[in-house]
């Protein structure tokens, strides 16, 4: 009998083999290990976040609502990192 899938929160961190081939593949991806850090927090942030808004709440409209406030942060705060929209301190290149 087949298992229905299950959630984990760390899926998204096979996220960072995309990035990974690239620093292998070419020499425009310039990543260091504190960037993979970084980016790894963030996505399991992002995991445990969704992960605890899909489990806490039942009522459709509510949870999609919430889940997309989380990936809009998490795009803002990866935008920022990665080049500076807003020119806080912490902005990128």
């Amino acid at each position: 009998m087949l298992r229905a899938y299950q959630f984990k929160f760390y899926h998204p961190l096979f996220l960072l083999v995309f990035p990974l081939m690239g620093t292998f593949l070419s020499s425009q991806v310039n990543w260091t290990w504190f960037d993979y850090l970084v980016m790894g927090g963030l996505l399991l942030i992002l995991g445990i976040g969704a992960h605890f808004i899909l489990k806490r709440f039942n009522k459709s409209a509510k949870k999609w609502t919430y889940l997309f406030a989380l990936i809009l942060v998490f795009i803002l705060i990866w935008a920022e990192l990665a080049v500076g929209i807003f020119g806080s301190p912490i902005a990128g290149h």
